[in-house]
């Protein structure tokens, strides 16, 4: 059987909503050709892409790709897809071209098509994504390998946003917390608390598909243990307190967020934020410090900001 492929040409900072919008659409995967993350790869590698691929490894240009069956793509698809797309400026993000391109493929080019842009990646001192095809041996003793089917849902570790938010896990997390992972994607970030020492980690999102590829994705991390994974949106109705709660989503959506999560954090509880961009950053941080949080540490990569703040006790 043949598939459509959906090629969306933006810019690097939109990647992860372009991504949702196809995934909401019926996008049965997505791939991200990225030139950032170019640095993965082997130097020989690097230098054939550098050659294949010059027009987009010189540029801040992302390419992500959706799949389809052709009975899911019609003219009604194609203009829905194009207002999402426009949507993406009120989240003062840039968003590059917005070149959309459709054309088919088959099911052997569709099932293989992400896989040729995944690498094991040490993401952290003690993190290392690991795709779940790839025989993949640590380093070294120390070394934590999070496995991960990255094809369905983003959320892969290779994200400035996802990178920032293993970092802070990697900071804040001693031994025995209990963790809120919201907006949780692939899972990747519930997986990593669990390899980190937390002793219990609920996962929340939106997103039917999501909650499902999350399931999937732990599943291929066994000796983690149980992690719960429910459908939700944000915090709303949650009544769970926790040492921690990390969400690595949208500005506009985390400032939906300050009084739920400040009510599910026990006393000197710590937050961390990611997914924030620059733009964003001010009145996110200001939002949460009138909810009751002193912020802790900001780290920033690129144009895109993570937060570490402690709910204040009075």
């Amino acid at each position: 059987m043949n598939w459509l492929e959906v090629s969306v040409n933006t810019h690097s900072e939109s990647v992860e909503v372009v991504s949702s919008i196809l995934i909401e659409l019926g996008s049965k995967g997505v791939s991200i050709e990225d030139p950032q993350d170019y640095y993965q790869l082997t130097d020989e590698q690097l230098e054939w892409l550098k050659v294949q691929q010059k027009d987009l490894y010189e540029t801040d240009t992302v390419i992500v790709k959706g799949y389809f069956q052709p009975s899911q793509w019609s003219k009604d698809s194609d203009v829905l897809l194009h207002e999402k797309l426009e949507e993406i400026k009120v989240y003062g993000l840039q968003t590059g071209p917005l070149f959309v391109q459709v054309k088919e493929v088959g099911e052997e080019d569709w099932a293989n098509a992400w896989k040729q842009y995944y690498f094991p990646v040490r993401v952290t001192r003690f993190l290392t994504v690991v795709p779940s095809w790839v025989d993949y041996e640590k380093e070294q003793d120390d070394e934590l390998l999070i496995e991960l089917d990255p094809g369905l849902a983003f959320g892969t570790g290779t994200h400035p946003t996802t990178q920032l938010s293993l970092t802070a896990l990697e900071q804040t997390i001693r031994g025995n917390e209990s963790v809120l992972d919201v907006g949780t994607g692939s899972g990747v970030l519930s997986i990593a608390s669990k390899l980190l020492g937390a002793s219990k980690v609920t996962a929340f999102d939106i997103d039917e598909m999501a909650t499902r590829v999350a399931k999937e994705n732990i599943a291929l991390n066994p000796t983690i243990g149980e992690i719960e994974v429910f459908e939700n949106n944000l915090l709303v109705g949650v009544d769970q307190k926790s040492d921690l709660i990390v969400a690595n989503i949208l500005a506009e959506i985390l400032l939906q967020m300050p009084e739920d999560a400040y009510r599910n954090l026990n006393d000197d509880g710590r937050l961390i934020l990611s997914g924030i961009i620059e733009s964003k950053a001010n009145e996110v941080k200001e939002a949460y410090e009138k909810a009751g949080f002193t912020l802790v540490e900001r780290m920033i990569m690129r144009e895109w900001n993570c937060f570490i703040m402690k709910k204040d006790v009075e």
